[in-house]
C-alpha cells in the first residue's frame, strides 16, 4: 500500500497580487521612458533652433510659461472654472446614464421604448449641436453644462445597459435554489456582476467630460482652460496653448486614474488576466 506523503501543496499566486513597492516603482517608471526621450529630443530640436518657437516652443520655455502663469494666478483660476464645469456636467450626464441604463437594463418594455431613440441620439456629434444649445441656453453656464452632459451620460449608459444584459443567466438559476427575492437577486447578483461594466463607462464617461468641456469652453466662454487656449491663440502664444494641453491631460489621467484605483478596490474579487510580464 502507498505511503501518502503529508506534503502541503505550493499555493500558486494568484495572477493579480499586488506588485512588491520596487516592483511597482520600476513598472511605473518604464512609462515614462518614452515620454522623456521625446522631450529630450523636442528640447534638442528648439535649442538649436530648428523649428520657430511660434510653430513649436522647446519644453524649457513652455515650462518657464507655467511658472508665470502659477506666480500671477491666472492658471488656478482657470483651471478652477473648468474643473467645476466638467465636475457639474459629468454628475449630471452620468447619474442620468447609469439611472436610464438600469431601467432599461432590467425592463424589456423599457428598453423596446427608448432604446432606439438614445442610440440614435448617441450617433449625432457634439459640434452638430453646439449652435443649438448656443440657441436654446445661450452662453452661458447652463449651455456648458449641459453640452458636457450630453457627452457624460452615453458611455455610462452603454456600459450599464450592456453589464446588466450581460449577466450569466446561469447565476439566475443559482439564485432560484437560494430562493432569493426579486430585491436580493439585484444587490447581491446583477449590480456586482455588472460592476466592472459600469466602471469602465465612469472610466469613459470622465474622458468624454473633459472633450466637451473642450468644446464647451471653445464657444463663447470667458473664463477656463478652453478660453485660456484661445486667448493665446489669438495672440501667437504658442508656449501658452501647450500649457493649457498639458493642463487637460495632466487632470485627465488623474480622473483616469483615480476610477482604476477605485476599480481595484472594488473589484478585488476578480483574479483576471494582467498581462505577460516577459
Amino acid at each position: 500500500m502507498r505511503a501518502v506523503s503529508s506534503s502541503t501543496p505550493s499555493i500558486q499566486p494568484k495572477t493579480g497580487a499586488k506588485l512588491r513597492p520596487a516592483a511597482f516603482r520600476l513598472a511605473w517608471g518604464k512609462g515614462f521612458v518614452l515620454p522623456v526621450m521625446l522631450i529630450l529630443l523636442w528640447q534638442l530640436v528648439g535649442s538649436l533652433e530648428l523649428i520657430s518657437k511660434t510653430v513649436l516652443p522647446a519644453p524649457l520655455d513652455i515650462l518657464l510659461t507655467f511658472r508665470d502663469l502659477i506666480v500671477s494666478g491666472e492658471l488656478f483660476t482657470h483651471l478652477g472654472i473648468s474643473i467645476q464645469r466638467a465636475a457639474l456636467g459629468f454628475f449630471l450626464g452620468a447619474g442620468l446614464g447609469l439611472l436610464l441604463g438600469l431601467v432599461i437594463g432590467f425592463s424589456k418594455i423599457a428598453e423596446d421604448y427608448l432604446d432606439p431613440s438614445l442610440q440614435m441620439l448617441r450617433t449625432v456629434p457634439h459640434l452638430a449641436v453646439t449652435p443649438l444649445f448656443i440657441l436654446w441656453f445661450g452662453f452661458d453656464e447652463l449651455s456648458k453644462v449641459l453640452l458636457i452632459a450630453l457627452g457624460a451620460f452615453f458611455p455610462v449608459y452603454i456600459n450599464t445597459f450592456s453589464g446588466i444584459r450581460g449577466v450569466d443567466s446561469k447565476l439566475f438559476d443559482v439564485a432560484r435554489v437560494l430562493e432569493f427575492h426579486w430585491l436580493k437577486q439585484v444587490t447581491k447578483l446583477i449590480l456586482p456582476a455588472s460592476l466592472p461594466n459600469i466602471l469602465l463607462g465612469i472610466r469613459l464617461s470622465l474622458g468624454v467630460s473633459w472633450l466637451g468641456l473642450v468644446v464647451a469652453e471653445l464657444m463663447g466662454s470667458s473664463a477656463g482652460v478652453g478660453y485660456m487656449i484661445m486667448d493665446a491663440r489669438q495672440f501667437s502664444q504658442t508656449d501658452k496653448v501647450f500649457v493649457g494641453i498639458l493642463i487637460f491631460a495632466a487632470v485627465g489621467k488623474l480622473t483616469d486614474s483615480f476610477v482604476r484605483i477605485l476599480e481595484k478596490k472594488c473589484l478585488g474579487w476578480r483574479n483576471s488576466y494582467q498581462g505577460n510580464k516577459k
